[in-house]
């Protein structure tokens, strides 16, 4: 029995670990993407349009954006778990610091530098909180609750939800270019690359199966 709980303990401890760093890496991966001023992800280019016209700090309006979006998971009858309340806050407050500490960026081979580490950073974020299996982000659970109610697929879902986001963003001062295209190219085979890496036994002692997912289905691109 003592084995058995020591082995659980230990098991949660990378769970956790999983989650956390992972959520820290995705919210300084936004931040580089920020300072590289190539091109924001779908939901940076909104968070960014917003700061804009609000004049409240990026990370800010991403918590504040992710708990509007879990709100809406009420009528989904979508069910939070740690992992999509701690999104709501870590992922906002971690951009908030990396910027305050990541100067600009000048120079396009410094800048395009930078927006790269940005995306492969972010796909290691993206398998490491997601391989932690602890519910998933503001976001995700949209893309999923939407599409059991409407019953359009995944890929349809996202899509739809990712071109409205770059939209309004766009609209409000977001920064969309080359980085947002490279992202959206990139993330998917970055996502499914670090989830095998990752990749955590499940709790019954086999493998929990998360990078066997198509990518569309596991991740959350803020």
């Amino acid at each position: 029995m003592s084995d058995m709980t020591a082995r659980s303990g230990t098991r949660l401890t990378r769970r956790l670990t999983h989650l956390y760093a992972g959520l820290a890496l995705y919210g300084a991966s936004s931040a580089l993407l920020v300072r590289a001023g190539l091109g924001l992800e779908p939901w940076g280019v909104l968070h960014q349009g917003l700061a804009e016209r609000t004049g409240i700090s990026i990370g800010v309006v991403s918590i504040v954006v992710g708990a509007v979006v879990l709100l809406l998971w009420v009528p989904l009858r979508q069910r939070p778990g740690l992992g999509t309340v701690s999104n709501v806050f870590a992922v906002g407050l971690a951009m908030d610091g990396t910027l305050a500490v990541v100067p600009d960026v000048q120079g396009l081979t410094a800048r395009i530098a930078v927006m790269a580490a940005g995306i492969v950073l972010n796909g290691v974020a993206t398998g490491l909180y997601i391989s932690a299996r602890f519910g998933p982000g503001p976001r995700d659970g949209l893309m999923t609750g939407l599409n059991r109610l409407t019953g359009r697929s995944i890929r349809l879902v996202r899509t739809a939800i990712e071109v409205a986001v770059v939209a309004t963003g766009f609209l409000l001062g977001g920064s969309l270019g080359a980085g947002t295209v490279l992202y959206a190219l990139a993330i998917g085979p970055l996502a499914q690359l670090f989830l095998r890496v990752f990749d955590l036994p499940a709790p019954d002692g086999g493998r929990g199966g998360v990078a066997g997912r198509p990518p569309s289905e596991a991740i959350l691109p803020q």
